[in-house]
């Protein structure tokens, strides 16, 4: 670094003092002399700034991943499902049946269709549910529950999970026998637990084998309180006359074909007397979820990132202080304010850098461990690695402004008389 110093007296020139000039080699040396003169300091302040990275790159990384885990259960369970039932105009026609009760077969031919079957909910008026197979007026165990009909293949359609017992066979659907299975929370209700000993239950005065008990359905929730009867058992008892719905599940990405297909193929006549209930586009849904969450873990991340700023701030104007001696030293041997400035900003950049590498490294870290423990698929920004090192930077250099533009306005003797 070239400093000023006096001409020689004899000379001609007005000027007393050559411009003093620092290369950028010189700078560097000074900013890094700067920094490893204090280093636990030093460490501390790119600890914070390696913090707030971490924690923007780790959030970013883990509300993708969280995303995509959301949107693929979506695509699993959502996206496959369709709801067909008849219009409410359509109920009071009187020639034809709304739906016909071999909608699931119809369905079942579809290329698309995984599962479908039949779902209604009966009106038995004031009847309760007992689990004593004898009427007892005295009786204080009757409930009020849904009685649902199904056909067998609403099992599957519903993904119904078993917790003892078996479900309804086409051949009891087509006998009208009076077996039953137990929602889970109808069976809590009941004071049933097991089938190896043929409980039965009471629905009015008609008496029911208990064949199974449900352990969790996947859709249509409602059947987890149900007492759940075979389809022709309610047409045969409970003069059902057309089914009420027909839940379909589809293969992933085939939903919004087999939801143009349904009306054809089952009402032929009169495709629109037909209300189907088809899946939104998974896309749009994608979209939305990711941008919600992106939205979040970005403020979250944004505010681990300024108390990251906050800090190399605070601690680049600390320094300041502790180098106001040193600071008056420099402009009074002809350092210019610009060079004192551009030492304090290179430094804080400086930090923000390096936190920025620490912290995009501990961020991707992070979001391995996290995935790997969740046994998710790490979906991470190809970019973050890359940005994480400008954003220290730049997060260093406007936090650095403050102290490096107060460092550069001290006047050199009274730095010289403060810093002694």
């Amino acid at each position: 670094m070239r400093l000023g110093y006096p001409r020689s007296r004899q000379s001609a020139d007005p000027e007393l003092v050559v411009p003093s000039g620092m290369t950028v080699r010189d700078l560097l040396n000074e900013a890094t002399a700067g920094l490893f003169a204090r280093p636990s300091r030093t460490v501390l302040t790119v600890f914070g700034t390696v913090i707030g990275l971490a924690s923007l790159v780790a959030t970013l990384g883990l509300s993708r991943t969280a995303g995509n885990q959301i949107v693929g259960r979506f695509d699993e369970l959502a996206a496959t499902e369709i709801i067909v039932s008849p219009k409410p105009a359509a109920t009071t026609n009187t020639t034809t049946e709304a739906m016909p009760w071999d909608a699931p077969a119809r369905l079942g031919r579809l290329n698309g269709v995984a599962a479908a079957g039949n779902l209604s909910t009966l009106d038995v008026g004031g009847r309760l549910v007992a689990a004593s197979a004898v009427s007892d007026p005295q009786n204080q165990t009757a409930f009020k529950l849904t009685i649902s009909a199904v056909s067998p293949g609403l099992f599957r359609a519903v993904r119904a999970v078993l917790r003892t017992g078996t479900t309804i066979d086409p051949i009891q659907s087509t006998r009208g026998e009076r077996v039953a299975v137990l929602g889970p929370n109808a069976a809590t209700r009941l004071g049933i637990t097991r089938v190896d000993q043929l409980p039965a239950i009471r629905i009015g005065d008609d008496v029911y084998l208990v064949i199974g008990i449900l352990d969790s359905v996947a859709r249509q929730p409602d059947l987890l309180g149900a007492v759940i009867i075979p389809e022709g058992t309610a047409q045969r008892y409970y003069r059902l006359t057309h089914p009420g719905l027909v839940v379909v599940e589809t293969n992933i990405g085939a939903a919004s074909l087999i939801a143009k297909q349904v009306p054809l193929a089952l009402r032929p006549d009169n495709p629109r007397s037909l209300k189907i209930v088809s899946p939104p586009e998974p896309k749009r849904v994608r979209d939305a979820v990711q941008n919600d969450l992106n939205l979040l873990f970005l403020i979250l991340g944004g505010v681990s990132l300024l108390v990251g700023a906050i800090g190399i701030a605070n601690v680049t104007l600390v320094s300041v202080i502790e180098r106001t001696g040193e600071i008056g030293l420099r402009r009074a041997l002809g350092a210019s304010r610009r060079h004192v400035a551009q030492q304090f900003l290179l430094e804080s950049t400086t930090v923000g850098v390096v936190g920025g590498v620490l912290g995009a490294s501990l961020g991707i870290l992070v979001v391995v461990v996290v995935s790997a423990y969740q046994q998710w698929t790490p979906v991470l920004d190809p970019l973050a690695p890359f940005l994480a090192p400008l954003v220290g930077g730049l997060t260093g250099l406007v936090a650095g402004t403050y102290p490096a533009l107060r460092a550069a306005r001290l006047q050199p003797v009274e730095a010289l008389r403060s810093g002694t």
